[in-house]
């Protein structure tokens, strides 16, 4: 009998993230080459992705970065080959490139488009990377897959896929109101159909799709903003960035092997209400 430990470890293994140089991809990015994984940062931002693995390999990690557009079929199929190149196979993807606008520091002013006039261009926009992106991603990745005759295919989701959000948490007394955007939530539960989808179509194939949906994440969120979520999730917080670590992990190894098709919510209770 194997060592449970064991299960856990991604040696002599590829694994490509997208949206490798963000706030989340740059820990599922690591903790998959801790794990013992070649991995590919990928990113928009190429540059960006390109220091995430330089200081992977600085602490002694197997790491590469590639710019890749997520929207764009030839870059998905070039990114996808430079994987191949590089190590000859391809064992998991993460798709976490997508279309976030935050609430904190970085993202103020970005917030101020009701439903009712919220840009079609947006829309679209939004549909490409977040949705269109994952299909393009998975469609490229699983051919790999299917030739090696094993994979895992992780979608990361957001509790705004599963409950809509509640605006109120982003108000701002004596301030104009901000919203979450329709986008976010339309394409996020679209997530669950596409994992569920790619799960029942390679039944039989060894090829595991599973989605992860974080809660929110602490990034540099002002004081109100902060008090104002906190108050919702059960645990009383937001997450630290390094909290999502464990499920990507046990998601892209064989300690989740006979599990696919699955949303794994890892929200702080923010849903169980």
């Amino acid at each position: 009998m194997s060592d449970i430990f064991d299960k856990f470890r991604l040696d002599g293994k590829t694994a490509l993230v997208t949206g490798g140089a963000g706030l989340l991809g740059r820990q599922f990015s690591r903790t998959l080459a801790q794990a013992g994984a070649h991995v590919l940062a990928a990113d928009v931002d190429g540059a960006s992705a390109g220091r995430v693995a330089a200081e992977m390999n600085a602490a002694g990690l197997k790491a590469s970065g590639c710019q890749v557009d997520v929207t764009d079929p030839t870059s998905v199929k070039g990114m996808v080959g430079e994987a191949l190149d590089r190590t000859g196979r391809l064992d998991v993807l993460v798709c976490s490139a997508a279309l976030d606008p935050k609430f904190d520091a970085a993202g103020e002013g970005r917030h101020a488009s009701a439903f009712e006039e919220f840009p079609l261009a947006a829309w679209q926009q939004a549909l490409d990377v977040n949705l269109t992106g994952m299909f393009l991603c998975a469609q490229q990745a699983v051919r790999p897959m299917l030739q090696q005759g094993a994979g895992a295919i992780i979608l990361i989701c957001s509790t705004y896929g599963l409950v809509g959000p509640d605006q109120r948490i982003y108000e701002r007394p004596g301030e104009p109101p901000r919203y979450k955007p329709v986008f976010y939530s339309v394409t996020k539960a679209g997530v669950l159909g596409l994992t569920r989808y790619l799960a029942t179509y390679y039944a039989g194939k060894n090829i595991r799709a599973n989605a992860l949906t974080p809660g929110g994440v602490f990034n540099d969120h002002d004081d109100l903003f902060n008090a104002n979520y906190s108050a919702r999730a059960v645990m009383g917080r937001m997450a630290r960035q390094d909290e999502m670590n464990g499920a990507l992990l046990f998601l892209a190894s064989e300690a989740s092997s006979y599990m696919t098709g699955a949303n794994l919510v890892v929200d702080g209770g923010w849903t169980a209400w």
